[in-house]
């Protein structure tokens, strides 16, 4: 059995090129972060697997993956259960990224192709119009930095970083991106890029990890407004 449902969400999200199991991952990760699965309850392999449509063994391969992540607790003798998420777990995440982004980013200026450098400039120019909507920004954004990154040789590191990616997508799905921290985004953006052309790795990281400190305050401040302190 591996048909794989969306709980709780119209469209089945399935995601192009991923396997069943990627896709059950990000489901229940998607289901945890927006609170369809609440802080705390136990996550039993059979009720997860009845609820996505699928058997158990999938399940505890992405339950497993899910604590890699920090979202799950895997306890002995007590299973699993769903940590809560927000603005301190936001704020390790974000410190992990400050160490990671500049890393990736300091090898893609010295391998960085013509075809590359244009690539990113003609998504950052779509990224710039103000009528594109928040899917479409963060999808642009997705591939702007996915650009840079997916062709690390470490691809350990790689997968990490868009795995903490689609968490704290989801996380800031919950607020609006207002104006000047967009504007912010395209100027840091366009700073890479000038860096990455000219060559000038630790420009280019140093920038990277700016970014990195932005979007995390960013989404702190606000998950605090709204009382998501853990």
């Amino acid at each position: 059995m591996d048909t794989i449902g969306r709980s709780g969400r119209d469209g089945a999200g399935d995601g192009e090129g991923q396997t069943s199991s990627e896709r059950l991952h990000d489901l229940i990760r998607e289901d945890i972060v927006e609170g369809r699965l609440e802080p705390g309850s136990r996550l039993k392999t059979a009720e997860l697997a009845a609820r996505y449509g699928t058997s158990v063994n999938p399940v505890r391969e992405a339950l497993h993956h899910l604590q890699g992540e920090g979202i799950v607790v895997i306890e002995p003798n007590r299973g699993a259960r769903v940590r809560t998420i927000g603005a301190d777990y936001a704020r390790n995440v974000y410190d992990i990224r400050a160490l990671l982004e500049p890393y990736l980013t300091r090898w893609f200026v010295s391998t960085a192709t013509a075809e590359q450098i244009a690539t990113l400039e003609e998504l950052q120019t779509r990224m710039e119009n103000p009528d594109n909507s928040y899917e479409e920004h963060r999808a642009l954004n997705d591939r702007f930095h996915s650009t840079m990154f997916r062709g690390h040789y470490n691809h350990e590191a790689v997968t990490l970083e868009v795995r903490q990616r689609k968490v704290l997508d989801l996380m800031n799905r919950r607020f609006d991106i207002a104006p000047a921290r967009r504007r912010k985004v395209h100027v840091e953006h366009r700073a890479i890029i000038e860096a990455v052309r000219g060559g000038d790795a630790e420009e280019a990281a140093r920038v990277a990890e700016e970014h990195v400190r932005g979007a995390s305050q960013y989404l702190v401040d606000r998950l605090r407004s709204a009382g998501m302190t853990s």
